[in-house]
């Protein structure tokens, strides 16, 4: 099986341990994930398969859409409702639509983010995460990132009793965007401490939540057909951002023997182009300026 498996990832477990679970269902090794998922965050998790494990970083460029809630009011350790409280702020009134709607606008295009303590990020070999449980205080990276949109999607909901606002949002981002740091970056916008309440990832590498099936699914298909059918996406779907040159018999030959295509293969340049032949998607070659040719960057097959 060579293909994008769009699998529904669960609240409560990893990416890895989808794959480990995988592994098992599909009795197949050759599997990896595009784009971890925090354990409570629920959503798509693209999975590939066979040669297409070779797609993964591709899938993993493309941006992701998230729909979640954001709570104004208090902050924690982890900036989800999963860690200790650290800090709150009791709201006298609750922040008008135009005044999240103006925060979240300050929080689009290029920004700059500090990952959670609590997060995979290495820094001198080991993660965050293990400096933070350890209770050791150490500079965390800036990341660079693109918010294409980050917009309000429900009336704001203010809790008189437990003074906090909450609301929903959708948000579309680059990779690397931490979308818990952005909830706490829209409360700092607002002079408040807030938290991620909720999040579900609803799109990633190009892939849709209702394209997804659950581990449950895929086993009971499994025990039914070895095949996965439509629900196994073509390789070709995790490269379609980039242009698509059919190549003629003559250059097929040459490029399945490793030699290098000239820029009149496709002009102007481009950095990435996929090369199919009768249709099918054989490789990714990248504009080699020193070598002034395309060159071979991920081949899937030669035959």
């Amino acid at each position: 099986m060579d293909g994008i498996l769009p699998i529904y990832k669960e609240a409560g477990m990893t990416s890895h341990d989808v794959v480990f679970k995988l592994r098992r269902i599909l009795n197949m090794k050759k599997i990896g994930h595009a784009g971890t998922l925090d354990p409570n965050v629920d959503g798509v998790l693209p999975i590939a398969l066979g040669k297409a494990t070779k797609t993964i970083e591709f899938l993993q460029e493309a941006g992701k859409t998230y729909t979640g809630s954001v709570t104004l009011g208090f902050a924690t350790t982890t900036e989800d409702l999963d860690g200790e409280v650290i800090e709150t702020k009791a709201l006298e009134c609750p922040f008008s639509v135009d005044e999240i709607q103006t925060a979240m606008a300050s929080l689009t295009g290029e920004i700059v983010q500090i990952p959670p303590m609590y997060s995979a990020v290495k820094v001198n070999g080991r993660r965050l995460y293990d400096y933070a449980r350890a209770g050791e205080i150490v500079e965390r990276p800036h990341r660079q990132a693109t918010i294409y949109e980050f917009n309000l999607t429900s009336e704001p909901v203010f809790d008189v009793k437990k003074q906090t606002q909450s609301f929903t949002f959708v948000a579309k981002v680059s990779k690397g965007t931490y979308i818990r740091t952005l909830a706490v970056d829209l409360g700092r916008q607002l002079k408040v401490p807030s938290v991620m309440s909720q999040l579900t990832r609803v799109n990633a590498g190009g892939y849709e939540i209702k394209q997804a099936h659950s581990l449950n699914d895929i086993a009971n298909r499994m025990k039914l057909d070895s095949e996965l059918g439509e629900w196994l996406m073509p390789l070709s779907t995790a490269v379609e951002q980039f242009i698509h040159v059919e190549l003629s018999d003559e250059q097929w030959e040459q490029v399945k023997h490793g030699i290098g295509q000239p820029a009149s293969l496709l002009e102007p340049i481009q950095d990435k182009i996929v090369l199919t032949y009768h249709g099918e998607v054989k490789s990714v070659f990248h504009w080699r300026k020193d070598k002034n040719q395309y060159r071979a960057y991920r081949t899937f097959s030669i035959e």
